[in-house]
């Protein structure tokens, strides 16, 4: 009985280490299946986050704002000189927007154009950016944009409040501030989605008014 035992002995002794690589081996694909696992919904937890967040920053703020509107005075792309008292006893519509290399700042421009609500409404539309005519007026040629855009040196769009509200922290964003023929402030509004319909920026402004 001895003998058969000690023949015996290697092969279960065998047999055992089999097992146990297998036990450990299944222990590892166990664990990596886990780390998996965890990546994966640390991934989806970071993306809904993000899209939570792109949602959430992207959202439009409005305001109907106060008090008499800073007073203004800005060269234009055309060579003319604008001021805000130029059109007093008629609202305005000023429009403070990135510049230069934003096309959708541009294309909003473009389609407020189109639409000849504005005028019938007796409302003027002023675009504001902080550029040279020389860095502008490329944009303007390209989307067809006859306007003249008024240059500024940030100090009237840090006078409106309008400044980081965008993408930079020294350049506005895609807002609009409508001012009565009184020259009071009456609504103010930012887009981060750096679009709003014309018809819509239309009826709001009239709304304000």
């Amino acid at each position: 009985m001895t003998a058969k035992t000690q023949k015996t002995n290697p092969r279960q002794t065998e047999r055992m280490r089999l097992r146990q690589e297998l036990a450990r081996e299944k222990a590892k694909k166990a664990k990596r299946r886990l780390i998996t696992r965890i990546a994966i919904a640390t991934a989806v937890i970071i993306v809904a986050s993000l899209v939570v967040y792109g949602v959430w920053s992207a959202r439009p703020t409005d305001s109907t704002a106060g008090g008499q509107a800073p007073a203004f005075t800005l060269k234009t792309t055309a060579g003319t000189t604008v001021s805000l008292s130029d059109y007093r006893g008629k609202p305005v519509l000023l429009y403070f927007n990135e510049g230069a290399g934003c096309g959708a700042c541009t294309q909003q421009m473009a389609g407020i154009e189109k639409n000849p609500g504005f005028a019938q409404a007796g409302i003027t539309v002023l675009p504001i950016v902080m550029n040279t005519r020389a860095q502008i007026q490329p944009d303007l040629d390209s989307f067809g944009v006859k306007t003249p855009y008024l240059l500024d040196d940030g100090s009237v769009s840090k006078a409106y409040g309008v400044l980081g509200k965008g993408m930079h922290a020294n350049l506005p964003g895609h807002g609009f501030v409508l001012v009565d023929g009184a020259g009071l402030e009456r609504w103010q509004a930012d887009y981060p989605s750096m679009w709003l319909e014309p018809a819509t920026l239309l009826q709001t402004a009239k709304s304000k008014l």
